[in-house]
């Protein structure tokens, strides 16, 4: 894939950007986390774009795992019931952390210019699975804490865990944008 014509120019690199968040479920999140790098040389094609995505996913879990594990070890001290559920969603954070950094790995040995091969669609498949592991493992954490009304430091987790699903979901969708230029390439193959 050749890279695109924004690669060079802030401006145009905040509109793809912007147009690219547009296509996600969150959008002005989208927004807030990436414009950001419009003005950087980090983002030149769909693929980079993805890639600080699911960077800047990795980097909100890895900042909500630590939160959550300060918060674990004193509930377990004062044996408070709110315990088993809060390390119960530390763990499907911890699953996230892990898958998260799977995927920046398998996205970062995708090479654009290697053409249309059996290992693009393995990588990308590999990614996919990941990231969408990861958003599942967020969204069950979020259930551990159902309703409305809830303590602070419940609403606090609930809160720091939704928006690792949403940046999640926000990321599997622009990567999804980036892997669906080689499926449109492979289904014009003869």
């Amino acid at each position: 894939m050749a890279r695109a014509r924004h690669s060079r120019y802030p401006r145009a690199r905040a509109s793809f950007i912007e147009a690219s968040c547009m296509t996600t479920r969150y959008p002005a999140l989208c927004l807030k986390c990436l414009s950001r790098y419009a003005n950087s040389s980090k983002i030149h094609n769909a693929q980079q774009l993805a890639q600080v995505a699911l960077t800047v996913s990795l980097y909100r879990a890895r900042y909500t795992r630590s939160y959550m594990l300060k918060v674990a070890k004193e509930l377990e001290a004062m044996k408070a019931k709110e315990y088993p559920a809060v390390r119960d969603c530390l763990q499907q954070i911890e699953d996230s952390v892990i898958q998260l950094s799977q995927s920046i790995r398998e996205l970062r040995r995708l090479e654009p210019r290697a053409g249309m091969t059996d290992d693009i669609f393995l990588h990308i498949n590999n990614v996919e699975t990941w990231v969408s592991a990861a958003l599942t493992d967020a969204s069950f954490c979020v259930d551990e804490f159902p309703g409305r009304r809830m303590s602070k430091m419940r609403a606090t987790i609930k809160g720091k865990v939704l928006n690792v699903a949403q940046l999640t979901s926000n990321a599997l969708a622009l990567f999804h944008q980036y892997a669906a230029r080689y499926r449109a390439a492979a289904n014009k193959k003869p």
